[in-house]
């Protein structure tokens, strides 16, 4: 048996001698086979760059990293306390995420031209998209890490291992050119149907480079690109703000770019994590006392501000309607498939302090509710990344910081957004006659965006997060004396160190892989 075995293997040996190194295997597809001998290898790795965008977990967890939200347990909440070093598992999760999909795109990029069949228009759109999400991928990193090493094509394992960083500057300049690269050829069209629905457009480009400024405070190619888009995409405000985040809203155009899931196919289950445990949740991500108390009043006053009309007794009374549409309070309801309503158990099941799998804070999230949910709270609902609102509060915001934030701009801007939430009174719709505008401004982002993941970008551009992520966070008001802060319950004391924590460490993990030869953001 043994001599048998030693024969056929010569023999195995002697027939491969026979072929050329570079045949491809017999039974297996590869590099050489997918990309020359496939006409639609282009569409399906173009399909597999859209696989490492944010994911609905990450958006809307991203507020509890903030003063939004809190995360009683996952990696999140160190990020949110301030105590997590070089090995975070989470820090290091995004980092090599988000170069995964930068590997993704080069490898199209590197080996389109492999492909038969491809008609220029279709090769110079893939091209396009590629290079646009790359850019994306590269806006991720660099608003969490500064500057990265930036590749523009797929390297070896010898080459990552001596890969240096650029400079931040040079990483955000790498961007822009990639994004102009894509838009300059026009091959990216304003917009998607079928099964194309999803895909990177040239606002959406424009978007995202829109934001790659708005971070680095470019306030004047803020404001121009963002009335580029209002003036020429013909993209406009979904009528209900509530509904933009129902299942029924996902092809509507205020919906410029989304992470796209599909029931039963592709699902989440997001809302286990934030649905009271009456509904078959654990509410591990709940809003915090800042976010509910920023909500102003119908009539354009914060809570705190004189005349504001605000009873502390019936502290839901005459507010924003999109708290309502934002966070699950006593009084407030999830509106289920049937049309009935149905609002936690406050004072049983669901109660603050009552069990492990209820609120941390004594409020749920509302926002991203899918009643068209199958077993288990599975969900098929897109995960927005890009809409038409925030884009609208990017020009605002740019005109704001620009001294020009003039009655003109704020009908064209906050106004509509105020209108769409459910605003009458000419008291929040009308320009403000005083006031901070930047800090109006500034306010609107927070209410209308709640988790959606722009919270802990903007905290950190402004950098106002060394203010609100030091001390303790609060819950709801429970009168009590121990345990709280004029009634409030402490939550969880943060700590943010402004000489480090603006920039997330580089992974340990990637500088042990690399020789060391990613150098450490400071401080860490």
């Amino acid at each position: 048996m043994k001599k048998i075995i030693i024969t056929l293997s010569a023999f195995a040996l002697l027939f491969c001698a026979c072929v050329p190194l570079d045949t491809a295997p017999y039974n297996s597809e590869t590099d050489q086979t997918f990309w020359k001998e496939d006409p639609n290898s282009a569409l399906s790795a173009l399909n597999t760059c859209y696989t490492s965008l944010p994911d609905m977990y990450e958006i809307v967890y991203g507020d509890g990293m903030t003063d939004n939200a809190y995360v009683k347990g996952g990696q999140n909440q160190a990020i949110g306390n301030g105590k997590y070093g070089t090995s975070e598992a989470y820090v290091y999760d995004v980092w090599n995420h988000h170069f995964a999909g930068i590997r993704q795109c080069n490898e199209l990029l590197n080996n389109i031209d492999l492909v038969p069949g491809l008609s220029p228009e279709l090769k110079a759109r893939y091209i396009a998209e590629a290079t646009a999400l790359r850019a994306y991928h590269y806006y991720e990193l660099y608003i969490h890490f500064g500057g990265v090493p930036y590749f523009d094509k797929p390297i070896s394992i010898a080459q990552s291992r001596v890969a240096t960083r650029e400079t931040a500057e040079q990483t955000s300049g790498r961007i822009a050119t990639d994004i102009e690269a894509a838009l300059k050829t026009d091959a990216l069209p304003g917009s998607y149907s079928g099964a194309d629905q999803g895909r990177m457009t040239k606002w959406a480009a424009k978007a995202i480079l829109a934001k790659l400024y708005l971070f680095d405070a470019k306030w004047d190619k803020v404001r121009d690109i963002t009335a580029e888009i209002m003036s020429d995409s013909g993209i406009a405000l979904y009528p209900s703000y509530q509904g933009l985040f129902e299942a029924g809203a996902e092809t509507c155009g205020e919906i410029m770019f989304a992470n796209q899931y599909m029931p039963v196919n592709r699902e989440h289950n997001i809302m286990y994590n934030t649905l009271p445990p009456s509904m078959g949740g654990y509410s591990n991500l709940a809003p915090l006392k800042s976010l509910v108390d920023s909500y102003i009043m119908l009539n354009g006053k914060a809570i705190d501000e004189a005349g504001s009309g605000y009873d502390a007794s019936d502290p839901w009374a005459g507010r924003d309607p999109r708290l309502a549409a934002t966070v699950m309070y006593p009084g407030n309801s999830y509106t289920m498939a049937d049309g009935t309503q149905v609002e936690p158990d406050w004072s049983g099941r669901d109660a603050f302090n009552s069990t492990s799998d209820v609120t941390p804070t004594g409020y749920y999230i509302r926002k991203w509710w899918d009643n068209s949910y199958r077993l288990t709270l599975m969900s098929g609902l897109n995960a927005i990344i890009i809409r038409y609102a925030d884009v609208l509060l990017m020009n605002a915001e740019a005109h704001a910081e620009l001294g020009t934030l003039t009655e003109a701009v704020w009908n064209a801007t906050i106004r509509p957004i105020r209108s769409r939430a459910g605003f009458t009174d000419a008291g929040a719709l009308d320009f403000p006659s005083s006031g901070d505008l930047k800090q109006i401004v500034r306010n609107e982002r927070r209410c209308e965006l709640a988790f959606e993941g722009q919270r802990r970008t903007d905290i950190i551009r402004w950098k106002t997060a060394e203010t609100v992520l030091n001390g303790w966070c609060h819950g709801m008001y429970t009168g009590e004396t121990v345990g709280t802060d004029n009634g409030f319950v402490r939550i969880e004391q943060r700590q943010f160190d402004a000489a480090k924590h603006y920039l997330w460490p580089i992974p340990q993990k990637e500088r042990d892989l690399t020789n060391n030869s990613l150098d450490q953001n400071p401080n860490w």
